[in-house]
């Protein structure tokens, strides 16, 4: 039997536990296009009353919830704003203008974060017929490019007031958006206050195989179930997913806090060794970067390095290299993970 492997790659790579698997089994179904699914249901009204929004739909992936947002929101030819390491700009296939149709303003806030100021520079001049026009601004909670930082609800709330004075609209990608409200002690209402849709990705650090629900108004939702139906989003017995979803919210994001914690563990040991830079500062969640320093050593070298000695990590970059933590990684699994890629780099 083969050693087994301490995956760090990402939080996505978590596998259902046998209590969701059992939940998916034994979920009551119906046609969710016909709103019949009571599974499905149940999760749209469950996320509701944690977001405070009017209505909320369920989606496969967290890339739908956002390019389904972008169509909503905006016109071809229209500009969005948000900071350059964003999901929509670097990891959705170029989706942002294949089915919006819509250019991109990126901004460089530290860590992934920009604030009201810079958005204030962005927009443009709405009187100007040369210019595209301003329309939504995006953020991404918590910022994976960034390093897994957390957005603070008060520079939240100056972007959103500039974006208000501007008549734009406000979107949150809440891949992550469960681990900020763990981080903060802050509800995930307070969080989406400010925002015209959201949504939480239930396939990353809460454990389950597929999914994410987008929220907002009930205006807007009918709208997001337009472009469900057109880009091949709708389903049928829709709850054999939205039960590991619904068992994910019961049982998975307190739990996050773990990962938290086992991500600052790792993030120290891999600051104290030798051929690593590591900024702790931006160590907020459960996202780690850091850079390689010993000459000799790529990215792409190095991850392979590691997975030869059953670790598995992210390559990003020439030197940079990202580690996550989740549900299928312990504390013992960090403490290997350190002492391994010391011995690597030794």
């Amino acid at each position: 039997m083969s050693a087994r492997i301490i995956d760090l790659y990402s939080d996505t790579k978590t596998k259902p536990s046998p209590g969701m698997r059992k939940a998916m089994a034994e979920a009551e179904v119906g046609d969710e296009q016909k709103f019949e699914d009571p599974t499905t249901n149940r999760l749209r009204e469950r996320v509701c009353a944690l977001l405070g929004t009017e209505d909320a739909v369920f989606l496969p992936s967290g890339t739908m919830c956002n390019q389904i947002a972008l169509r909503v929101h905006c016109r071809p030819g229209e500009e969005v704003i948000c900071d350059r390491t964003a999901h929509i700009i670097n990891s959705e296939g170029g989706g942002t203008s294949a089915h919006a149709g819509v250019m991109v303003r990126a901004l460089e806030g530290p860590a992934g974060i920009f604030d009201g100021a810079m958005v204030e520079a962005a927009v443009r001049d709405p009187n100007s017929r040369y210019n595209p026009r301003s329309r939504l601004v995006v953020i991404e909670q918590t910022s994976n490019g960034g390093g897994g930082t957390v957005w603070p609800l008060a520079t939240i709330q100056e972007v959103a007031a500039v974006a208000r004075r501007h008549n734009l609209s406000l979107h949150m990608d809440g891949a992550r958006l469960p681990n900020a409200w763990i981080a903060s002690n802050l509800t995930p209402a307070a969080f989406a206050a400010p925002f015209d849709s959201l949504w939480i990705d239930f396939s990353k650090g809460l454990g389950a195989p597929v999914g994410g629900v987008l929220a907002g108004s009930r205006d807007f939702i009918r709208e997001a179930w337009r472009f469900k139906q057109m880009m091949g989003g709708s389903l049928r017995q829709s709850g054999i997913l939205t039960a590991a979803a619904l068992y994910a919210l019961d049982n998975n994001v307190e739990r996050l806090r773990e990962d938290h914690l086992n991500a600052r563990r790792l993030a120290e040991g891999l600051a104290a060794t030798p051929g690593i830079k590591l900024d702790l500062d931006r160590v907020q969640t459960n996202i780690i970067y850091f850079e390689l320093t010993k000459p000799g050593w790529t990215a792409p070298k190095f991850v392979d390095a590691c997975k030869a000695r059953n670790v598995a990590l992210g390559a990003f970059g020439a030197k940079r290299i990202r580690v996550v933590t989740h549900l299928d990684v312990n504390r013992a699994d960090i403490d290997n993970a350190v002492k391994i890629i010391g011995e690597v780099l030794h």
